[in-house]
């Protein structure tokens, strides 16, 4: 027994090792952590529970029967963040380059298939060179089982990708198919082709850091919601991230204590919104004056920058919160900020997540690039997300909501549960100054003066959609977080159902 027992702690030992001391070191010098180092910091202390640990691959081709490791690449298993549930893949560098092959595929399916059946978040850690060229097909069929699985899990369980190193060619899928990704700067990429591919088929010279980098994915493509300056720094914010996230589609939002009153009044926010209708101010100043404790953790804050997402809580429980961003582009919707909020409202419904949405918008974005490039499509999205989703939402109109905006931020038309609107709220088909010489086209100049200041005082202001019931009550600044407290408590037990369908058909 004792010599099993020797054994048995030898070959954890060799599984342990890796790719070895030097594979090890050269990680380091790259300024990463190892795929057992990263488990450390984001799991909780000693509660990581490896399987698979000496899988190994089957491959017979080009030599490979003389290079097994045990693990073949990627450590998995389940563990803990501040107590609860999730399982983890962390793929190793140091082993093949954590090239995926069929085993190391299967490694992965298994901890995903588990977290299916119990219902718990999924988190990965990507650092791979690819597919593992040696295996050919076998490797290339064993992406296509993870993808489906990412699939079959989405809008079932959360999943998150932290990509930690290289993620290149057919790998970039199963991330792009999870609900958010983490990236870290000048040492993580994602690209289906590479630079050199680039510049053989286009004589194009780019870097892999422009063409792919963390920096590029989260500001110009939206691919990644947020870049980190480091392993550790992403992997601290994971769990921040994971604490505002259902377990599962069934259990409802956590819960955590907190001693931030529910009645809170902010007196500031009565003198928010400046004299002037076309001076901006900062939303972010609003959303951390509502949240619980200022604690806001923003999605996407470098991409779409015109409309803000992200997760805070309000007594404890956790709600999504949408927001035009009148210091970027007066906070119009444009396409990156369709797409992006789109995509968050979507998240929201489907994890029964309650949606807030701050509502300051003078329209779409005008112009021929944004209508050449579909922005009829891209804005039809998140006027559908927002039609779809049957959770609780409340929706404030602190300023501007003019024309088709107005109905796609929430309205009460999109089954808007309560829609609540500042006294500074201006609510009409267009900006007094446009519809005035409009309607008064060939008129002096001072009476387009007159007409738009008799045009203001009628409809900028909230009376007029209140007066409809458009709006369910003028309300001041200050109690805004007592109307929301007030609200998602009556909303808790919200029972809406869309229509039986297969699925919708998204404008996509």
């Amino acid at each position: 027994m004792a010599s099993t027992m020797v054994e048995l702690e030898r070959r954890r030992e060799g599984a342990r090792a890796g790719g070895g001391e030097k594979r090890i070191a050269a990680q380091h010098a790259k300024g990463k952590l190892t795929a057992r180092e990263r488990l450390d910091v984001l799991l909780d202390e000693g509660s990581f529970e490896e399987l698979d640990m000496f899988v190994e691959h089957n491959c017979t081709d080009f030599g490979m029967t003389e290079q097994v490791v045990p693990g073949d690449g990627v450590v998995t298993g389940s563990g803990t963040i501040n107590g609860r549930l999730v399982f983890v893949f962390s793929q190793d560098f140091t082993v093949f380059g954590g090239s995926l092959s069929e085993r190391h595929a299967q490694k992965i399916c298994k901890i995903m298939d588990m977290a299916m059946k119990v219902g718990a978040p999924v988190i990965g850690l990507n650092d791979s060179g690819g597919a593992r060229i040696q295996e050919g097909v076998a490797s290339l069929g064993g992406y296509a089982e993870v993808f489906q699985r990412n699939v079959l899990a989405s809008g079932v369980v959360p999943q998150l990708s932290l990509i930690m190193g290289p993620c290149a060619g057919g790998a970039v899928y199963s991330p792009a198919m999870t609900d958010f990704i983490f990236m870290v700067k000048d040492s993580s990429y994602m690209f289906v082709t590479g630079p050199d591919v680039v510049k053989t088929v286009t004589n194009e010279v780019v870097t892999q850091e422009a063409l792919g980098g963390a920096v590029t994915h989260t500001t110009k493509t939206g691919v990644a919601d947020v870049a980190f300056e480091d392993d550790i720094e992403a992997l601290l914010a994971a769990r921040d991230f994971i604490d505002f996230l259902p377990a599962n589609n069934r259990e409802g939002v956590p819960e955590r204590p907190t001693a931030d009153a529910w009645d809170r009044q902010e007196e500031s926010l009565d003198t928010l919104i400046p004299a002037s209708a076309n001076q901006p101010y900062d939303m972010h100043e609003l959303l951390s004056k509502v949240v619980d404790e200022g604690d806001f953790f923003e999605v996407q804050p470098a991409h779409g920058a015109n409309i803000i997402t992200g997760f805070g809580r309000i007594e404890g429980r956790t709600v999504g919160f949408v927001a035009n961003q009148p210091m970027v582009l007066a906070g119009v919707l444009d396409i990156n900020a369709s797409r992006k909020a789109a995509r968050f409202v979507r998240f929201c419904d489907a994890f029964e997540i309650p949606i807030v949405t701050f509502v300051d918008v003078p329209g779409f974005l005008p112009g021929t690039a944004q209508e050449h490039n579909g922005i009829i499509k891209h804005g039809a999205k998140l006027l559908f997300a927002y039609a779809e989703a049957t959770v609780p939402k409340i929706t404030v109109i602190t300023r501007k909501a003019y024309g088709g905006a107005y109905d796609v931020m929430a309205s009460k038309h999109l089954r808007g549960d309560l829609n609540y609107a500042w006294p500074t709220a201006e609510i009409a088909v267009m900006g007094a100054k446009g519809a005035v010489e409009i309607i008064f086209r060939g008129k002096t100049p001072e009476e387009i003066a007159e007409r738009t200041a008799e045009y203001e005082a009628r409809f900028a202001n909230p009376f007029v959609a209140a007066s409809k019931g458009f709006v369910d009550e003028v309300i001041q600044p200050h109690s805004t977080r007592r109307r929301i407290a007030l609200g998602l408590r009556k909303l808790r037990n919200k029972d809406l159902a869309n229509p039986w369908k297969k699925h919708d058909n998204l404008p996509l």
